[in-house]
C-alpha cells in the first residue's frame, strides 16, 4: 500500500512541476511536458512491480504505438483555439481525435504485423 502511496505522490509532483513550469514559462513546460517521464516511471514502477521482461517490452512498444497516435492532438488544440474555438471544447476535440486513432491504430496494427499487447 505504501508504494502505491509513493507511486501517486511522485506522479503528482510531476504533473504539478509541469504546470508551475507552463505558467511561467510556456516552453519550459513544454518541454517539460514532452519528455517521456510518465513512461520512464511507468516502466520504472512495472518493473518494480512484476520484474517481468516481456511484460516490460511489451509496455514500451505498445507504448511508441499509442504516441504516435497521440501525437495530431498537440496540432490539433491550437489550430482549434487560434479559431477561437473554447478551451473545453477544442480539448475534447483532441482527445476524441486521440481516441479515434487509438482506435485505428489497434484495428490496423496486427494487419501491419505490428503486435500489441492485448
Amino acid at each position: 500500500m505504501i508504494w502505491a502511496v509513493i507511486k501517486a505522490v511522485v506522479s503528482g509532483i510531476l504533473i504539478a512541476a509541469v504546470s508551475e513550469a507552463s505558467r511561467r514559462n510556456a516552453a519550459a513546460g513544454a518541454i517539460l511536458a514532452s519528455l517521456p517521464l510518465v513512461s520512464v516511471m511507468g516502466m520504472i514502477w512495472l518493473w518494480r512491480d512484476t520484474g517481468d521482461t516481456v511484460r516490460l517490452a511489451d509496455h514500451a512498444e505498445a507504448t511508441f504505438w499509442f504516441v504516435l497516435s497521440s501525437l495530431p492532438m498537440f496540432l490539433l488544440i491550437p489550430a482549434l483555439l487560434r479559431r477561437d474555438v473554447g478551451f473545453w471544447a477544442a480539448l475534447g476535440l483532441g482527445c476524441l481525435l486521440t481516441i479515434v486513432l487509438y482506435g485505428l491504430v489497434v484495428f490496423t496494427a496486427p494487419r501491419l504485423g505490428i503486435r500489441l499487447p492485448f
